[in-house]
């Protein structure tokens, strides 16, 4: 376990700035998830922490110790990939073994290791097998094992889970959440998929363009969004962002109008969750249009309302039913959190009202 800092890092292929010069701790201990869109930065700054791409300038440090000039067999760390990286021609045992055999563990102590992963990651019945003859979710699992059996350092995982089907992914967050608990290995985890950050990270560090835009708990990062980045990449569905401007207390926009402290003010973005919202009986509503889809999701129903060119979802409930083009009518729920932008800079405004 390791306290990872990297310190002024920065990464240049040629003239392209991949990653801007930016610091970051990663606590000892901590479930870290860079999180952000495809092509972000986060994938680049995870293998500058392995040693699989050079840093073009700044240090990293583990536990410590500078590690820049270290290759990744020194680094004390294990990484898990979204292609499992497993031996063909090795059972499952074999595969686990591996890191044991490399680092010169005697056979008892390995056998008894490995036995132990397998267990854990409920694999003890499949030793024997190769990966052709296992599912995508046993093969993750067997590289989990692999990873975990000689408690490194630090965990690297990259998109471990997007190979998966749905179903799997949720059991497997569960199985590396509670691995996490477990052991108290220092985790720094990839991914594209916000619920996936959401439901593991001890903090969340959102990309964007090689930059970390945010930097906190997932429950912080979900009340509290920085900008309007980060504002419409968590959450499913995402956050309802309108523009309009400020005037006389009152956030207006086409069919809109929602009371906020703010001062008289222009291109103003307003943000409000759908489960922030609930459906109003008559056009007094803050949000007036009409009704331009339903989506039931099994617990309650997705309601989407149109004003002109503006669409906004509330989270009604399961059993609601409106024909498609009646008149819908949305307001805030007593107490909902209302978040304002600033248009130009993307940038969260004073005055956002809980």
């Amino acid at each position: 376990m390791a306290e990872v800092r990297l310190v002024d890092i920065e990464k240049r292929y040629g003239n392209f700035l991949a990653v801007p010069q930016q610091s970051l701790t990663i606590e000892d201990g901590e479930f870290l998830v860079l999180l952000g869109p495809s092509g972000c930065g986060k994938t680049t700054t995870m293998r500058m922490i392995a040693g699989l791409e050079e840093i073009t300038s700044g240090d990293i440090q583990i536990a410590g110790e500078r590690i820049n000039d270290k290759p990744p067999k020194d680094r004390d760390i294990a990484m898990v990939f979204q292609n499992y990286g497993l031996y063909p021609h090795m059972t499952v045992r074999q595969n686990i073994e591996y890191p044991l055999k490399l680092r010169g563990v005697d056979k008892a102590a390995r056998t008894k290791r490995v036995q132990e992963m397998a267990d854990k990651v409920e694999l003890g019945a499949l030793l024997d097998r190769r990966p052709s003859e296992l599912s995508g979710g046993q093969r993750q699992r067997v590289a989990l094992a692999r990873a975990i059996v000689r408690t490194p350092k630090i965990f690297l995982m990259d998109e471990p889970l997007s190979n998966l089907d749905a179903k799997l992914r949720v059991t497997m967050r569960a199985e590396l959440k509670h691995l996490h608990h477990e052991l108290g290995v220092t985790t720094v985890y990839v991914t594209h998929d916000q619920m996936e950050a959401m439901t593991l990270a001890s903090r969340v560090a959102v990309m964007r363009e090689g930059r970390i835009v945010q930097l906190d708990t997932p429950k912080k990062i979900y009340a509290e969004p920085a900008n309007l980045f980060v504002a419409g990449f968590i959450g499913s569905p995402s956050m309802n962002l309108v523009d309009g401007a400020v005037r006389n207390g009152m956030f207006r926009a086409e069919g809109i109008e929602v009371p906020v402290s703010l001062a008289d003010r222009e291109g103003v973005v307003i943000g409000i969750r759908p489960e922030e919202l609930e459906i109003a009986g008559d056009a007094s509503a803050s949000i007036n249009g009409k009704l331009y889809a339903l989506e039931l999701t099994g617990d309650s129903t997705l309601v989407t309302l149109r004003s002109g060119q503006t669409m906004l979802c509330a989270r009604g409930p399961a059993d609601f039913e409106a024909p498609i083009d009646a008149p819908c009518h949305l307001t805030p729920k007593p107490g909902a959190r209302i978040h304002l932008f600033d248009r130009a800079s993307g940038q969260r405004l004073d005055g956002t009202r809980h």
